[in-house]
């Protein structure tokens, strides 16, 4: 089968990449915020279980954050990335499944990874603009709340 999008490509770049969870069951609330919340209306996207998690020094994620560190290093040389967004989200199944963690010690351990992803990738990008937040469900949608590191 063949498909035909009749979107436009558009060439401009917006110098940012996102790095957040692959559950597809949050992907279009992603795209919202960081299309219309944050006005990237063209980013990169790091989709992996647990997001940020990867780059905050777990024993389960190590082989996520050596493949993770090589993307955002060409990404930030080729497409000249100068902002990083995180975004970790409430009840992600890699806390879950891979630490074994339950509430309210996985949203604990989430936002301190998020303090832990933001220092790596400064260090390893030279980057300076990394921002973090955390994606909470709400009844009408979803929230997302800047977190301090």
């Amino acid at each position: 089968m063949t498909y035909h999008s009749p979107l436009p490509y558009n060439p401009e770049r917006m110098h940012a990449a996102a790095l957040y969870c692959s559950d597809g069951r949050v992907g279009l609330q992603f795209d919202d915020f960081l299309q219309t919340g944050l006005s990237l209306p063209r980013y990169d996207r790091l989709c992996i279980p647990g997001g940020p998690a990867c780059l905050a020094g777990h024993p389960e994620a190590h082989l996520e954050e050596r493949g993770v560190v090589d993307e955002l290093k060409f990404l930030v040389d080729v497409h000249r990335l100068e902002r990083v967004v995180l975004i970790a989200h409430q009840g992600c199944a890699f806390y879950a499944a891979r630490l074994g963690l339950k509430e309210p010690a996985l949203e604990e351990m989430q936002r301190t990874d998020l303090a832990k992803a933001t220092e790596f990738v400064h260090e390893v990008t030279g980057l300076d603009q990394v921002d973090t937040f955390f994606a909470r469900f709400v009844p009408d949608g979803m929230t997302f709340e800047p977190v301090k590191v």
